[in-house]
């Protein structure tokens, strides 16, 4: 519950205050707002919010778009999904449903709790775009060490979390992006 009312009220905080940067990203980007289905609390699929990063008429990644991504604000708008409900600030990061189709039983666990909008595993991971760059299958490598990692990492977080754990995760999460 004490959860809950943390992401409620930073949530609206932030949306509130940042709404403005969220305006501006958006108009200087051009590219409009992304949606995507992700799986959420208790395998329910949800609408995720991001700034698109990706040119519609080109398909790339535009400059503008790589610096959003890399400093995560392309995700701000999911303020907007921890206040509905969908989101929380900490726990493990959404992902698209053909993940969620090979976890095992124990692995399923991760899906009790809501998906957050940065994990130890997030931290880990900020530069997983340059990683799976460098392998000469991507796809391959984050169906093979990548995700399972993740998945160890959420299960730790599962068995393990706590409210204060949770601040820690946030403020490393700050402190990761803004140096």
């Amino acid at each position: 519950m004490v959860k809950r009312i943390f992401d409620v009220v930073f949530s609206l905080i932030l949306l509130i205050g940042l709404c403005w940067l969220i305006l501006v990203l958006f108009l200087l980007n051009s590219n409009g707002f992304f949606f995507q289905i992700r799986i959420g609390q208790y395998g329910k699929a949800f609408t995720i919010f991001k700034i698109k990063t990706i040119n519609s008429n080109t398909g790339y990644i535009s400059g503008f778009g790589n610096f959003l991504r890399k400093s995560k604000l392309d995700e701000l708008p999911q303020l907007y999904n921890i206040l509905r409900g969908e989101m929380s600030f900490v726990g493990p990061r959404p992902d698209v449903v053909k993940y969620y189709n090979i976890l095992d039983d124990e692995e399923k666990n991760i899906l009790k709790m809501k998906p957050g909008l940065t994990s130890n595993a997030s931290l880990k991971y900020f530069n997983e775009e340059l990683i799976l760059r460098t392998k000469i299958d991507p796809s391959e490598y984050y169906d093979k060490v990548i995700f399972p990692d993740k998945v160890k990492m959420n299960l730790d977080y599962y068995y393990n979390h706590n409210f204060l754990g949770d601040i820690k995760i946030i403020f490393k999460t700050i402190f990761r992006y803004i140096k």
